[in-house]
């Protein structure tokens, strides 16, 4: 009997450290990929630098700043949550319901898969080069269609008002990959449960509401997760469409760093600008850890 311990043990020991070996090469490429240049973003940010010659210490200048004399940074902050939340909530609301749709056994159906799918695999420049045609203000075809209707014609992207909005529908159409996840999801729902409620005299909303949801609610958390990760970082559209326009009301913090790093050569107050930027999507990550508790549910657990 001990000896049977003993051998358990070392095979073990023997797993552990082949797991250990096998993981180092994902270990060198965070540390030289993800926490050296963040440490370095760090270290620069308390430097004053144009990206050549010597770097001057300058403390926390910086950011000092970038909180009382930036014109920019508070409202990029503003507008990119508020984009964040549109592309967000309106991603995983429509991929949820297509890929419900798409789970039926409906004609054709690997065929709309891949439609839906497209738009994901579509270069991202040409893509916002596309909607501007859509979205053009005087012989736009969504403006073509609100002249038909009898509306006034609509700025999509030329208006304080509807601009964001305008770029959040842009991303939400965008959200392919989300599809592909959700649909995976619902293919991996246990058919008895389903077989359990009917037999129990639940409705298609019932068993949707307490067998599908719970069930899927493990992948809404990783798809809110990576489209909050996503869309807060977005930059794309502001480069295609707006140019931080009209006014700064599409100046989203990505954008605000590719400015001062690029075209200002302000390289130091960029990276102070990217950690701060850092910070806020850890909370927002946080947050939706902590909330997600109350509200996910593993199979085999409570939640």
């Amino acid at each position: 009997m001990g000896n049977r311990k003993k051998e358990k043990k070392q095979l073990l020991r023997a797993e552990g450290r082949a797991a250990y070996i096998c993981l180092i090469p994902s270990i060198i490429g965070l540390i030289f990929l993800t926490y050296g240049p963040l440490l370095a973003v760090l270290i620069l940010s308390f430097f004053d630098w144009k990206g050549v010659g010597t770097p001057n210490w300058v403390g926390l200048a910086n950011y000092v700043r970038l909180f009382t004399k930036d014109p920019y940074f508070k409202d990029s902050i503003k507008v990119t949550v508020y984009f964040s939340v549109l592309s967000v909530f309106g991603s995983v609301i429509y991929s949820f319901i297509v890929a419900l749709l798409l789970n039926r056994n409906i004609p054709a159906r690997g065929f709309f898969r891949a439609i839906f799918y497209l738009p994901y695999v579509l270069p991202a420049m040409a893509v916002y080069i596309g909607w501007s045609w859509l979205y053009e203000s005087n012989f736009g075809f969504f403006n073509y269609l609100l002249s038909i209707m009898g509306i006034q014609k609509i700025k999509f992207i030329g208006s304080k008002q509807w601009v964001v909005p305008s770029l959040a529908l842009i991303a939400v159409w965008l959200s392919g990959n989300l599809i592909v996840i959700f649909l995976a999801g619902l293919q991996d729902v246990p058919r008895v449960y389903h077989e359990a409620a009917e037999i129990d005299g639940a409705n298609s909303w019932q068993r949707f509401w307490h067998v599908t949801f719970p069930c899927m609610t493990p992948i809404i958390f990783y798809n809110l997760l990576m489209s909050l990760i996503t869309n807060m970082q977005v930059i794309t559209p502001a480069l295609a469409l707006t140019q931080g326009g009209p006014g700064n009301s599409s100046r989203f913090i990505s954008y605000i760093m590719y400015t001062y790093a690029f075209k200002d050569m302000k390289f130091s107050y960029a990276c102070a600008v990217s950690f701060i930027f850092f910070l806020i999507i850890g909370v927002f990550t946080a947050i939706l850890f902590i909330t997600s508790g109350k509200w996910v549910f593993y199979q085999g657990g409570d939640n």
